[in-house]
């Protein structure tokens, strides 16, 4: 969701793509596994662009996901993600995910001090109700947004209340790419996300699908494979990149999803929306407070970087990951190299640490 959210309102993005392939990638995932496997964007492309300051182009977030996916498919066909998963060390993909939630945290406070008052009762609210069972933190904050968004700008909030139905189709973007988007996008977001998206959106989820659904069981390749088809197809019309996130299943199971249906249903909610609401989604989100918005980005922070806490006490890990984070809250791509070289040569036994 704070994703989601970021993508539409820091961004600009048109809610009509995302939301729609986003549904429908729910859809064919939910008929064709059987089980709650999830659907999410990606975390590392997703907070460099929204943390970009405007850097980062609709037309770079097309090309990332179409390199994404043409790398998925390619390794789930070729049977090449065996190998790959083999690749994918933990201290350097704990590192990404730490410097990406140390840049969500600043990122929000950045924008909590817009409306100062306003962002502290959002933390207030969410730590209030982080570990409340029956009213989730997001919402109420989704509540706050609102309530503050009227508050503030009456007069657009009272045209967002007046919109009607306005059905619109997906259009296909892929045109308005350019070559250097593309390869922008590769390089900037693309390649320093397939490290994280190796170790928690295809060992982890392959191995917590196999472990709750035994007798629904899914391979790498398998996984490699979807997530490949999924970018392939959203990416040309307005999607963001997608893959699949253990922790997004462990919040299926955990409110009680046991089959693919639980994903089917969402995501004919969220093409229903995408179809006859895109246009009120994008205009709310355009008047959403950016407080409120720092307060959601400040929380996901706080949640990827809590994530890291299973590195273990090897000195040499801890450091890995720490230079790793450190650059990645500069440039995720200098970050993957650098934790990459540091890696073999601590492994190696050419550096002492």
């Amino acid at each position: 969701m704070p994703f989601v959210i970021g993508y539409i309102a820091v961004m600009k993005v048109d809610p009509l793509g995302i939301l729609f392939m986003f549904g429908l990638s729910e859809v064919v995932v939910g008929l064709y596994y059987k089980t709650p496997i999830p659907v999410q964007p990606m975390k590392a492309i997703g907070g460099a662009a929204i943390a970009s300051g405007g850097a980062v182009s609709a037309g770079m977030i097309c090309g990332a996901g179409l390199f994404t996916g043409l790398f998925w498919f390619l390794a789930g066909t070729t049977r090449t993600v065996n190998l790959a998963t083999k690749l994918a060390a933990k201290p350097i993909v704990r590192g990404i995910v730490l410097g990406l939630g140390l840049l969500f945290v600043t990122e929000g406070i950045k924008m909590m001090l817009v409306t100062p008052w306003l962002g502290g009762l959002g933390l207030v609210v969410t730590f209030l109700l982080l570990a409340h069972p029956k009213f989730p933190a997001m919402f109420a904050l989704l509540i706050l947004g609102a309530v503050a968004a009227y508050v503030l700008d009456p007069a657009q909030a009272r045209h967002v209340l007046s919109m009607r139905p306005d059905f619109r189709v997906p259009q296909f973007t892929f045109a308005r790419m350019s070559w250097g988007d593309f390869v922008a996008g590769s390089l900037v977001l693309a390649i320093p996300q397939l490290p994280l998206t190796i170790g928690n959106a295809v060992i982890a989820i392959r191995a917590e699908n196999n472990e709750l659904f035994p007798d629904r069981p899914v391979s790498d390749r398998m996984i490699a494979i979807s997530q490949g088809v999924m970018n392939l197809v959203s990416a040309p019309f307005g999607g963001i990149p997608l893959c699949h996130g253990a922790g997004g299943m462990a919040g299926h199971v955990r409110f009680g999803a046991r089959t693919g249906g639980s994903l089917v249903m969402l995501g004919a909610i969220m093409m229903a929306l995408a179809l006859f609401f895109s246009s009120s989604v994008g205009l709310l989100f355009q008047i959403f407070p950016r407080a409120v918005l720092g307060v959601i980005l400040f929380f996901a922070g706080l949640e990827l970087a809590i994530t890291t806490k299973d590195i273990g006490s090897k000195k040499e890990d801890v450091y890995v990951m720490l230079v790793v984070a450190g650059f990645a809250m500069w440039n995720m791509g200098v970050a993957f190299l650098a934790g990459a070289v540091l890696y073999q040569a601590l492994e190696r036994g050419w550096l002492k640490v």
